[in-house]
């Protein structure tokens, strides 16, 4: 399990783990969660547009990704934001059932973007992935007050000149950015369970956001780390366990809310944040 064919998996599943753990606090915390499925599964269209051209398939991934996110952020200017979402991800879909009719070879591709190929990480493709991390992680860094700010109290922080559009569009290219190279390693399925579910089991545990996306990266990183493990020694698909693990941490979480807002009512309010 540790061998030398297991150590690419190990560095990018966990590199996966705090991109996805450090995103999806806000993607839960701002309501974009459809987006955070939506960008990663419709983007397989560049992908497959990219292979009938001859190209590389993570020039085209990387392409549709940053085109959803512009194409979400700009539709909700005239149309509710699940609005704007769904439009945007049934003209990615549309297109990419389009590519695909088009090619006889495509579908383990389009297979392994949708769940992944964890267990054939080669060195390439490391690399790529910690670099667009680093970045995605440093963009969230840099943005996270005013980005906190406006997830968590819009209304106040466009009254004090946080342009709320502004920091969706942002949020959105950087999710677009994060999830561009890591689909055709973890997969779409298996990338927007470890955004969600750690994330979403963080918000129930703690009012202070700092410490919500640290355990959103803890949670994540166990999640991913015991489902390679499980994975390896069942042979069973690592998606499943990852899947499961992370709705059994939102259920713990759930579950301790409930009883600390029983004991202390008016100190506990799991999900709010202050700024």
């Amino acid at each position: 399990m540790f061998g030398p064919l297991m150590i690419n998996t190990w560095i990018a599943a966990t590199a996966v783990a705090v991109i996805a753990g450090v995103t999806g606090f806000f993607a839960v915390l701002r309501g974009s969660t459809f987006a955070a499925h939506a960008i990663p599964n419709g983007a397989f269209a560049g992908a497959a547009g990219a292979s009938l051209l001859g190209l590389n398939p993570f020039a085209g991934l990387a392409v549709f990704s940053l085109a959803g996110a512009l194409g979400i952020a700009g539709l909700s200017r005239r149309a509710r934001n699940d609005v704007a979402t769904a439009l945007t991800f049934v003209l990615m879909l549309g297109i990419g059932a389009l590519f695909v009719s088009w090619s006889s070879g495509y579908a383990q591709e389009a297979y392994s973007l949708l769940f992944g190929e964890v267990f054939g990480v080669s060195a390439d493709q490391v690399l790529p992935i910690l670099i667009l991390g680093a970045v995605s992680v440093a963009a969230i860094v840099v943005m996270f007050r005013p980005l906190m700010f406006s997830s968590a109290l819009p209304e106040v922080a466009e009254a004090r000149g946080v342009r709320a559009r502004r920091m969706e569009l942002a949020f959105l290219l950087v999710m677009a950015l994060a999830t561009s190279m890591t689909v055709p390693v973890v997969g779409a399925l298996l990338m927007f369970s470890l955004m969600i579910g750690p994330a979403a089991a963080a918000r129930s545990l703690t009012p202070r956001p700092a410490l919500a996306m640290a355990l959103s990266v803890g949670i994540a990183l166990v999640t991913v780390w015991a489902g390679i493990a499980i994975s390896y020694h069942t042979d069973w698909p690592l998606g499943f366990f990852v899947g499961v693990i992370g709705a059994v941490f939102f259920l713990l979480g759930r579950a301790y809310a409930a009883v600390a807002s029983r004991k202390t009512p008016s100190r506990w309010s799991p999900g709010r944040y202050d700024t």
